[in-house]
């Protein structure tokens, strides 16, 4: 079922250093996370290690790497504030029950297979969701650039030294596959870096001193033991099982989104296909255990995911190597950990920021549609304004959506077949639905036409009620002007929908008569002559 020893691609040796990189680079991610919520880094530190393993071992993209993320975070902080508010101790049992919820409804999500709806997500949303991921992974490295004590710019030799250590680790990156490909030039390039700053450069800011801003933990030191399940304790479920609910909703549809928009993107690097269903399950199955064992929950990490296939871990050996390496690096390895310094983690991070920017989007400014241009700046600035992926989503669906609205409402074509003194034939082309209704019947000025009119919808599909409405009324207008009004080339279901709802007109049963339904999502089984129609218009 796990398929965990079945390698379809690359190998077990690249699995392992990938995903020894991979957790070296979750340590301080998890710690950041972890303060963004409010809660102590071993929180953070223990959900990617429950994440990671569970979604690697059982999830629908091998290779996708899982962890504690910010967005996550910053939802989850809310509960951690709501029950601190009612009680000293409170909060992390609160976050505990909400991620624990929201795994069970990301469960029941893949259950009824509602994955598949990623598949709606338009291309201009993916390119402006991954470029505005690439701009907030950017500005996430800023931070290491100041003085973690005071929190002024770095400036002077110490600036010179963290810019330098970044620029070598990135040229280490870059060109190392050239000469090699044993290793993962990620890997290699934190190892060398970590060296030369722990000889030659002391003071450098290292994994420690992130640790150090934790309060508790002065001396930066990365120890703890492994976790004991707990059910929540404390929660007065009679009257705050409201607001745990809707957290928990938002947090398994914030999860859910991010999860499946980054298993689109590792499928279009891989050129394979993951499945969505089946991650949807794995992710909640996650969730639930990391709140049962502590752990503040989590999703897919673009990031990672990228540092991951850029050090050739393809198969699900490496995210499990990645969070037993980190699980090791919390209970045993701390000493030798504390020791990496932010600079190398700065400069993978900015590499990913190169490789996840789409490039190729800024040639496209005047050879594309203006209004896709549209759509991936805005959901690029939603991405980067509000650093919440799952928001700047929604905006370029809805976007999109109403850009189609408007653009496919004019494309309703009337033209004259046939015309005598007492008959007069129109033929429809186009789709009629909500947002071309108006257009339809500004075509058709009943006082002024013959005494017979007929309507050919050989080359044109009745999409919703709105359009049927449309006919009905139609058919009222030129029965109050005394004229009669005939339709050709109606599906069955349409002439059935028409005749429940009384209709106004004479609908014509011909042998060449289309077969579609009407607001179903069902394909067509035939399509006359050349006017396709795809499924997702039904």
């Amino acid at each position: 079922m796990f398929d965990i020893f079945r390698k379809t691609s690359g190998s077990y040796k690249d699995d392992i250093l990938s995903g020894l990189t991979v957790a070296l680079a979750l340590v301080p991610e998890a710690i950041a996370f972890s303060f963004a919520a409010g809660v102590d880094p071993l929180v953070g530190l223990w959900a990617a290690v429950f994440m990671g393993f569970i979604t690697s071992a059982a999830g629908g993209r091998p290779g996708m790497i899982s962890g504690a993320t910010g967005a996550i975070a910053v939802v989850a902080g809310k509960a951690v504030q709501h029950g601190d508010a009612l009680g000293d101790g409170l909060g992390l049992q609160y976050l505990f029950a909400v991620i624990m919820l929201a795994g069970l409804i990301q469960i029941l999500l893949g259950v009824l297979k509602l994955g598949r709806f990623i598949r709606l997500v338009p291309h201009p949303v993916m390119i402006g969701f991954v470029n505005g991921l690439a701009i907030v992974i950017l500005m996430a490295q800023f931070p290491s650039f100041q003085n973690m004590e005071t929190g002024e710019w770095l400036s002077g030799a110490p600036l010179m030294i963290m810019a330098g250590l970044v620029i070598l680790t990135m040229l280490i990156i870059q060109f190392l596959p050239i000469l090699t490909k044993a290793v993962p030039s990620s890997l290699a390039a934190i190892v060398v870096v970590g060296l030369i700053a722990f000889f030659f450069f002391k003071d450098t800011a290292t994994v420690s001193n992130v640790l150090a801003q934790s309060p508790g933990n002065p001396n930066g030191i990365l120890s703890g033991s492994f976790p004991l399940p707990s059910l929540p304790t404390g929660i007065a479920w009679g009257t705050e099982w409201s607001f745990i609910l809707k957290t928990a909703f938002i947090v398994a549809m914030v999860g859910v989104i991010e999860s499946l928009m980054t298993l689109q993107l590792i499928d279009e690097i891989t050129e394979t296909r993951g499945h969505g269903n089946r991650e949807c399950i794995a992710q909640g199955g996650a969730n639930f255990l990391s709140g049962l064992f502590g752990g503040m929950g989590g999703c897919a990490m673009i990031g990672q995911s990228l540092i991951n296939m850029k050090s050739g871990g393809r198969g699900r050996a490496s995210g499990l190597t990645a969070a037993l390496a980190l699980a090791f690096f919390i209970m045993a390895g701390g000493p030798v950990i504390q020791q990496i310094p932010i600079a190398a983690l700065v400069g993978v991070m900015f590499m990913v920021v190169i490789g996840t920017f789409e490039w190729s989007s800024l040639k496209t400014f005047g050879k594309v549609p203006f209004s896709e241009i549209i759509v991936i700046v805005a959901v690029t600035l939603v991405t980067v304004t509000l650093h919440d992926l799952a928001t700047a989503v929604f905006v370029g669906i809805i976007l999109s959506a109403l850009i189609f609205a408007w653009e496919s409402s004019k494309h309703v074509f009337v033209t004259i077949e046939k015309e005598t003194p007492e008959e007069k034939i129109y033929a429809l082309q186009g789709l009629l639905y909500f947002g071309s209704v108006r257009e339809f019947m500004d075509r058709f000025q009943a006082s002024s036409d013959v005494k017979n009119i007929v309507i050919d919808f050989g080359h044109a599909r009745v999409c919703d009620m709105s359009g049927l409405e449309a006919i009905n009324a139609l058919g009222e207008r030129y029965r109050k002007s005394g004229k009669t009004l005939h339709i050709r080339h109606l599906s069955a279901d349409c002439r059935r929908m028409l005749e429940k709802a009384g209709s106004m007109v004479d609908v014509e049963v011909l042998p060449d008569d289309p077969d579609y339904t009407v607001a179903r999502l069902r394909g067509m089984r035939s399509t006359p002559e050349d006017v396709t129609v795809p499924d997702e218009m039904h």
